[in-house]
């Protein structure tokens, strides 16, 4: 039977917790031998990162116990944090604890072994990190990311590729470190060794540049003792963004670089060869279509060449497929299957292929291609429903018509419940989620946090804004010194155009995002008169303090494309930043924020509230500030408690009556 009842109050059994417990995605699958590995988040575990390993047997088995925690700071988004060898003896693992940030070698199978420490602790600023590791076991060395920290200040850091000795030498003697590179560039990833073992290939790039504005695959040669030779520049340039690099099998290059417009994939051959070894890149497979990805954290793989030549690829708009693409004819075979988004990051062994993919039905899984024969099945994190699926969103994609007719795109999730409607003449209440990033996309896939609230009858339209990643680096560059603008009249445009359509409540329209989405959704309260109210998490808000120091060393020139020159444009960053504008707050918010949070840190949000109060004004808001959490919440609780405040808030401004939700107390 089906019931009549306002929007915003259906009963629903996706609660808060049942979508904390589901929160986060597999990721950095590889092979150990013929076994998949693959980290998974534990929300209930104090957040920490598990490594799970799939036996012969299909189970799945938890590498490591609680509390230890793989998971790398290095650019605090972090990157790949292990590697694995199979060995006579048994498996070899080398993994970042996120506690130390040390490497450490564990053997999982033999008797009575713990994990040993590889690398040693430093008390200078944030330590000594590592990322992106690969294993050399003839060399008896790990190579990964060096990241060390010279002083307290957040730019006060260095990055190079180096060699880590595996007999622990390293765990008490700075010096056993070799380092591979120079710190000439401020950024790298982990170095590739090629077949032969005579060069390496590795990308850098400099401040102000983002790794999607501009970055350099460098060569260098290997000597027999391990050592680099000077570094060459063979693909790339402050114009054109390389994202990955891979050596195929006959020892030519493969790289994903934008030069086009968008992100393909290229191959630099040895036949015909100029100063640095390669032949002029050729295009495998030209399309208006992305086979890359921004680089946010370092290792990750859009693609992955296959000992037969061909090479496994995510592509699409927003990475929507997995195939196998044939590069001497430039055709790609795409994987069937219901999925509809895959994560950045690809294994291959053989002629089998792992990679992480979800879909609006379906949660983040571990899937394996078996290229022989085209197959694809799910061998890990298998996604189960833990309610009636009818109780799922069911998204829309739907492209708006923005300011000077330009076009955004969105998914749409109207409100769903398969018990429940409204009142025949009432229209729903509606979110607009601003993604973060905000050089990033809306994923299409199944989020029990969009499904906790339409299922109770509130829509949500996720807005992929100018300069969202998917669409190629022209729409990307609209956000170019734009930030605040563009974003948010595209937040906005979205909004209006629903509730002219007769979709959404004119009057009943709020905003909300994290990190990058939480500043739009603060300057969108601040400077228009769309939205009822507001969630704002983890956000910039004082484009001054965030650009002259006030952020990690990773993001720290970030707005100098997003905003401008701050020694040019200074007045740029006060007139658009919330903090300055605390006076033109008229409607309720909810500030969330993490008190460990070196990215957007605390004092953000205490200036923010601080010029509110000073201002007298009587606008009501709650700030919840989360201990122990950094950016990004990852504890159940804090989710929880999240999740349910929002609600709270919605319930309040709009009129709403759900049930079993704690009541939200805002200060006036």
């Amino acid at each position: 039977m089906v019931c009549t009842l306002g929007y915003g109050s259906w009963p629903s059994p996706i609660d808060a917790a049942l979508a904390a417990a589901h929160d986060g995605r597999p990721e950095y699958v590889g092979f150990v031998g013929d076994e998949p590995w693959w980290t998974e988040p534990r929300p209930t575990e104090g957040g920490r990162r598990a490594l799970v390993r799939r036996r012969p047997d299909g189970t799945e088995q938890s590498v490591l116990p609680a509390p230890w925690n793989v998971r790398s700071r290095v650019i605090e988004y972090g990157g790949r944090p292990w590697a694995g060898a199979d060995r006579p003896e048994g498996p070899l693992l080398v993994f970042v604890n996120f506690a130390d940030q040390r490497l450490y070698a564990y053997e999982p199978e033999a008797p009575g072994a713990r994990p040993r420490p590889l690398t040693p602790l430093s008390a200078v600023g944030g330590g000594l990190r590592w990322a992106d590791p690969h294993l050399h076991l003839d060399r008896g060395e790990i190579w990964c990311v060096l990241e060390e920290f010279t002083g307290d200040g957040p730019a006060d850091v260095r990055r190079v590729v180096a060699a880590v000795p595996l007999d622990g030498s390293a765990a008490r003697d700075r010096t056993a470190v070799r380092e591979l590179t120079d710190d000439a560039h401020r950024f790298v990833t982990g170095a590739r060794l090629s077949p032969d073992g005579s060069r390496a290939a590795w990308i850098a790039w400099d401040h102000p540049r983002m790794p999607w504005d501009g970055t350099e695959l460098q060569v260098a040669s290997v000597g027999e003792d391990g050592t680099f030779g000077p570094a060459r520049t063979v693909a790339g340039g402050p114009e054109e963004s390389i994202c990955q690099v891979e050596w195929a099998p006959d020892g030519a290059l493969l790289y994903a670089g934008d030069d086009s417009g968008w992100w393909n994939l290229y191959r630099l051959g040895t036949d015909t060869t100029d100063a640095a070894g390669f032949a002029a890149a050729r295009p495998l497979c030209p399309r208006e279509e992305e086979f890359g990805g921004p680089l946010w954290k370092i290792g990750l793989s859009w693609f992955k060449p296959l000992e037969a030549g061909l090479i496994a690829v995510v592509h699409g708009v927003g990475a929507t497929s997995l195939g196998v693409l044939d590069p001497e004819t430039g055709e790609v075979v795409d994987t069937a299957g219901p999925w509809t988004e895959w994560s950045a990051s690809l294994a291959v062994h053989g002629t089998r292929v792992v990679g992480v993919a979800a879909s609006p039905r379906t949660a983040t899984e571990v899937v394996e291609l078996d290229t022989c024969t085209g197959r694809a099945r799910v061998i890990g994190a298998a996604h189960r429903d833990p309610v009636d699926p009818a109780y799922y969103p069911e998204p829309q994609i739907r492209t708006f018509e923005g300011p000077d007719g330009r076009d955004i795109h969105a998914h749409v999730y109207p409100p769903h419940s398969p018990t429940h409607v409204a009142p025949g003449e009432e229209l729903p209440p509606y979110v607009v989620w601003a993604h973060g990033g905000p050089t990033s996309h809306a994923p299409l896939v199944l989020d029990l946090e969009i499904a906790y609230f339409t299922s109770r009858g509130i829509g949500v339209a996720e807005v992929d804004y100018g300069g969202s990643t998917g669409y190629g680096r022209e729409y990307r560059n609209r956000l170019r010194e734009q930030w605040g603008v563009v974003d948010v009249e595209d937040c906005a445009a979205v909004a209006l155009a629903l509730a002219a359509e007769g979709t959404a409540d004119r009057a009943r329209l709020a905003i909300r995002g994290g990190s990058a989405g939480g500043w739009t959704s603060a300057a969108s309260l601040t400077s228009t008169d769309v939205y009822a109210c507001g969630t704002i998490i983890y956000p910039v808000l004082d484009l001054t303090a965030w650009g002259s120091g006030e952020t990690h060393d990773f993001e720290s020139q970030y707005l100098e494309s997003l905003v401008g020159p701050i020694a040019e444009v200074p007045a740029r960053y006060v007139e658009r930043s919330p903090a300055e504008h605390a006076d033109r707050l008229t409607v309720p918010f909810l500030l969330l924020q993490g008190l460990d949070d070196v990215i957007c840190p605390p004092a953000q949000c205490e200036r923010f509230l601080a010029r509110i109060e000073s201002e007298g004004r009587r606008v009501p808001h709650a700030y919840i500030a989360f201990e122990g959490e950094g950016h990004g919440f990852r504890r159940a609780d804090t989710m929880i408690r999240a999740l349910e405040a929002e609600l709270s808030l919605y319930a309040q401004v709009f009129g709403l009556h759900p049930t079993g939700v704690p009541a939200l107390e805002l200060s006036k």
